[in-house]
């Protein structure tokens, strides 16, 4: 994984931690840390979208943050788990992670030919 992706996989990581800081902050602190992720979220998924392709950034950023946020609910919220929730899950995953080498593979390609 390269240095772009993996500063798209932090921003996801963040985008988690705001998501969650929206529905449970409570105090300045918190606030202030929900903030400081919305933040960072950002800036790293606008740098990464500035050598990846900003559709395939968007769509694996939105797929990490989403399946981070229902594992978060589950294990520390107590959310009911559920079997099709993580099936549903697995397939977006695996639409974003294919998104993800379709991107490699077209890079790749394109390299040969020069």
């Amino acid at each position: 994984m390269n240095k772009e992706w993996f500063k798209l996989v932090i921003a996801a990581f963040f985008e988690v931690g705001w998501v969650i800081g929206l529905k449970h902050a409570e105090s300045v602190l918190a606030w202030s840390g929900t903030a400081v992720a919305i933040y960072v979220s950002f800036y790293l998924l606008i740098a990464s979208g500035k050598k990846l392709p900003v559709g395939t950034s968007y769509a694996v950023f939105t797929g990490l943050g989403t399946a981070g946020t229902v594992l978060a609910e589950i294990f520390w919220f107590g959310v009911p788990f559920q079997w099709i929730k993580v099936l549903l899950i697995l397939f977006l995953l695996s639409g974003s992670a294919g998104l993800k080498l379709l991107t490699d593979s077209q890079k790749k390609e394109e390299s040969e030919t020069i």
